[in-house]
């Protein structure tokens, strides 16, 4: 299976986005501990102002890695710790994030590029 690459935004209270970022340095070692064995990788997340995240992972099954960390007590903890610093979602952020199609990946489309000359 090739690998995908996830795009997701959420959205702080703006009020608590320091207590946010603090609670995010460092993550609990067995909430990152979950988040690899899930299968994602390459996981970021970046805050853009006013509260609005945008946060990108890499994982060669996203079903499969959303079903673990549904299915974890660690992360279930973690995300009950998490929500209360959410805007407009129902249910643990990590199930409720809104994902974003991709629209340009410069390798992608490099290797299409010379496998076509």
């Amino acid at each position: 299976m090739m690998s995908q690459r996830v795009c997701f935004t959420l959205r702080v209270k703006p009020e608590l986005m320091d207590e946010y970022v603090a609670r995010h340095s460092p993550v609990w070692p067995e909430m990152l501990d979950e988040i690899a064995a899930s299968g994602r990788r390459n996981y970021s997340i970046f805050h853009l102002g006013g509260g609005l995240l945008v946060g990108t992972y890499e994982t060669d099954d996203d079903a499969a890695a959303q079903a673990y960390l549904a299915q974890s007590d660690v992360a279930a903890r973690w995300e009950a710790s998490m929500a209360p610093f959410f805007l407009g979602l129902d249910g643990r952020p990590d199930q409720a994030a809104q994902n974003h199609p991709e629209v340009f990946h410069l390798e992608t489309q490099l290797a299409a590029a010379r496998g076509a000359s």
